[in-house]
């Protein structure tokens, strides 16, 4: 398996185009719809059937009028999508699908009771009953059917065909050769109850296959709009309007305007009961914040001046003026919605069989119904028989089910997941979670809160605790890293600092008040020449062997003591460890801390000693993971800090904490919106869980087609029961998809 830094990404010069595609029924549409596509140079497009939508990476070079009319030469109608577009489309004359499929079906079903209670029950029948079902199954085998023939015909002007190509020839075959039947003999239905095998009427077959095919789409139709449900109601979570603060005449007033108008730097006022418009930092108040419908934690986060806030999140209590940072697009909400959409038009490599299939499917049965109804004349001469026979064939193959199999599963899983706070990148990422058999965990802000807190601290020169943590959190206030976050809350006064600089996993250096301040691990102030003592080194020691993690203090070229900082570890942390362990999965603890506090950690938690990796630089966590790579393991890795980007990118799957920075986030393959670790095994679950649903859609949809046709073709199946059989097979893959929308319930 090659890891995600081996996968050949996008060339930079291409960009990405959203189409919005109508006409399209089965996987051939879909597979002819991507081969036209593909024909462009530079061009790669991946077409999802349930969203009737397309994701066209194309060269920058290439404008978006070619795509249109590359595809409407294909013989479907599209156009660019919206941004706030993401569900199933809508039909050509704007209505939903399944409310203009309503009126066709109620009128075919209508119409399709009486001619089949007389054609097939010869109590029923009176003289000249079968003008009365010729009259009656007109309607249903044109009007009604007429989104098939429609389909057929504009495929056939392109010199293709698809399921629709099916559906069409063979109704449109048992209604023509009925009527002709019927025409050619007038007198063939005078006699009330004659014998049913001494002529060939099939208004009934085409009739009930009409309606039994329409109730599978209308069916598809509902279903697939409530798979995509879960993403239309995320995209909806957003406050429609805000209220900011303006000066106006030297007064500050708020103001009403469109949450879409907000620019960064406006300050908005949230009260409690209200969601905050947009992402944003709290610049006065305090609240609880209901984060639960984007990171699925049900409990409120305490927030306060200098937090980050997230869009769509309902503040519960106090009042808070947030200055917003990010808008629009670049919401954490509409990121969210971008890559579950994506995720949703993504192809699995599983899916690439079915596409394969489908491409040469319609042909190869148009083949087979005519070498059917050959061979039967050829051999029994049974005209009847061998019509009977072809139109099975033609009926049962319809490929429906392929197309539906694994894109229902994708949109059903992905809107779950989002619903649940995790998303997943592609649908590739599935059958990688199937595989991998190791996951590697950072230690700070993935198993423990990431909030380090000063636990003690050692004086060992001439300034006294007050004025070393003043110092150090001076220079410290500067850096990102959360012991220097923990330092610098110390204390609230800290003068300013010039000259810094920093080290990922060393420390931080800066002036303070004319002195020189280091802060850091042993090898850092190596570095920089200062070497303590034994006598210091043991006081050192003591503390980190007591499961603190420990930094030095230097002020100009000598050490002055060592602040000491310790870590919680998140409630369910050690739950979560036992649920990757179910999924057999083998965890393993990596941190740049020393060993004691690790340890301290891992056995909180349930991981071995022997799976404990201490004192790794952000460097060496690439290389933790690449030795296990070599050794033979599929490696998964969680984290959520700028320095665990590099590690996410080297593993073969990347889970990134949502809590934590864009750059995580960006690198990852997964994504969990909270800070739980149990949303870790719950992607994995989920994952695996869509996986599994897609593989048993694609072995029923193939079991059915390789079973379906050869009965048919040896005339064992009535061409009535194989359009319901065609029909069902549609609706139980499309209803196995949707039984995902009840995962962790």
């Amino acid at each position: 398996m090659t890891t995600r830094a081996d996968r050949p990404a996008p060339a930079p010069e291409t960009r990405v185009v959203e189409l919005a595609i109508q006409g399209m029924t089965c996987a051939s549409c879909v597979s002819r719809v991507e081969r036209k596509l593909g024909k462009l140079e530079g061009v790669e497009a991946s077409v999802n059937l349930p969203l009737e939508s397309a994701v066209v990476r194309v060269p920058a070079g290439v404008p978006d009028q070619v795509l249109l009319d590359t595809v409407k030469a294909t013989g479907y109608s599209a156009h660019l999508k919206d941004p706030g577009e993401p569900g199933v489309q809508d039909g050509e004359d704007g209505a939903p699908t399944a409310a203009r499929l309503r009126p066709r079906l109620l009128t075919a079903a209508v119409l399709t009771v009486p001619v089949l209670l007389i054609s097939m029950v010869p109590a029923l029948q009176f003289p000249g009953w079968g003008w009365i079902a010729f009259a009656l199954s007109a309607p249903v085998a044109t009007w009604a059917a007429w989104t098939f023939h429609r389909a057929a015909l504009v495929n056939a002007r392109h010199g293709a065909s698809t399921m629709d190509t099916l559906v069409s020839i063979g109704v449109a075959a048992a209604f023509g050769f009925s009527a002709w039947q019927l025409l050619s003999e007038p007198d063939l239905t005078a006699h009330p109850g004659m014998d049913m095998g001494a002529h060939a009427l099939y208004f009934e077959v085409a009739a009930v296959i009409v309606t039994f095919l329409l109730l599978g789409r209308y069916l598809e139709a509902n279903a697939k709009q409530r798979a995509g449900h879960a993403l239309t109601s995320l995209l909806n979570l957003g406050a429609k309007d805000a209220r900011v603060l303006r000066t106006v005449d030297g007064e500050r007033i708020e103001l009403g305007i469109p949450a879409s108008q907000l620019i960064p730097g406006d300050e908005i006022v949230v009260r409690p009961g209200e969601k905050i418009p947009t992402d944003g930092v709290v610049a006065h108040g305090h609240s609880a914040v209901d984060t639960s419908l984007l990171t699925g934690e049900f409990l409120p986060v305490e927030v306060g001046p200098g937090d980050r806030v997230t869009g769509a999140t309902m503040n519960t209590s106090g009042r808070l003026v947030v200055q917003a940072t990010r808008v629009g697009s670049e919401t954490t909400l509409a990121r969210m919605g971008r890559l579950v959409s994506q995720a949703q038009s993504g192809k699995a490599r599983i899916a690439r069989l079915a596409d394969r299939i489908s491409a040469v499917f319609v042909p190869v049965v148009l083949g087979i119904a005519v070498v059917t109804f050959t061979a039967w004349m050829l051999l029994t001469g049974d005209l009847q028989g061998a019509f009977t026979a072809a139109v099975a064939v033609l009926v049962i193959a319809c490929p429906c089910a392929l197309g539906l199999a694994t894109p229902t599963a994708l949109l059903t899983g992905s809107g779950r997941g989002a619903q649940l706070g995790i998303l997943i990148r592609g649908p590739q990422v599935l059958e990688d979670t199937r595989t991998i058999d190791t996951i590697v965990l950072d230690k700070t802000g993935t198993i423990t809160s990431g909030r380090l807190s000063v636990s003690g601290v050692e004086v060992l020169g001439r300034y006294g605790s007050d004025e070393l943590l003043r110092l150090a959190g001076a220079v410290e206030a500067a850096s990102e890293h959360p012991i220097g976050a923990a330092i610098a809350a110390r204390t609230s006064a800290l003068p300013a600092v010039t000259a810094f600089t920093s080290a990922p996993g060393g420390g931080v250096r800066g002036t303070v008040e004319g002195l020189d301040v280091v802060v850091g691990r042993t090898g850092w102030l190596h570095e920089h020449g200062i070497l303590p003592g034994a006598a210091e080194s043991g006081v050192f020691g003591v503390a980190e062997s007591a499961g603190a993690t420990a930094v030095w203090v230097a002020v100009d070229g000598a050490v002055a003591g060592v602040v000491s900082l310790t870590d919680t570890v998140k409630d369910g942390s050690a739950r979560a460890v036992r649920q990757l362990k179910e999924l057999g999965l083998r965890p393993i603890l990596l941190t740049g801390d020393n060993a004691a506090a690790a340890a301290r950690v891992a056995a909180e938690v349930g991981i071995p000693p022997a799976d404990v990796r201490a004192g790794v630089l952000p460097e060496g966590k690439v290389a933790v993971i690449r030795a296990l790579q070599q050794e033979g393991a599929t490696v998964a890795m969680a984290g959520d800090g700028v320095n665990d980007a590099p590690a996410l990118a080297q593993a073969d799957l990347g889970i990134a904490m949502g809590s934590g920075t864009d750059v995580a986030i960006e690198a990852a393959d997964i994504t969990v919106m909270g800070s739980s670790l149990e949303q870790v095994a719950q992607a994995v679950r989920l994952s695996r869980r869509t996986l599994a649903t897609i593989k048993t859609n694609l072995f029923w949809a193939f079991f059915y087609n390789v079973i379906g046709i050869p009965i048919a073709a040896l005339g064992l199946l009535n061409p009535i029961l194989a359009g319901a059989a065609m029909a069902a097979s549609s609706v139980l893959v499309v209803a196995n998809s949707l039984r995902l929308r009840r995962f962790g319930r």
